[in-house]
């Protein structure tokens, strides 16, 4: 169930040169694109660069292991 508030927004981060994904809940009369640019400033740059590579992590294929007899 989504909270129906909840407004999604797509900043553009320069430090990364990617868009990264803000979910926020903001009151009628606050300034939007002051909070966004306020929240470019604060973005985890490294957390999110690996977050991404954790997500498109690409898995070669599992060894078979020999048994011992």
């Amino acid at each position: 169930m989504a909270i129906p508030n909840v407004k999604r927004f797509r900043p553009f981060c320069p430090t990364c040169n990617d868009y990264f994904t803000l979910m926020a809940v903001l009151p009628k009369e606050v300034d939007v694109d002051a909070y966004v640019k306020d929240a470019v400033n604060r973005h985890d740059h490294k957390a999110f660069q690996e977050s991404k590579q954790q997500m498109f992590k690409i898995r070669v294929g599992q060894q078979k292991q020999k048994k011992a007899k």
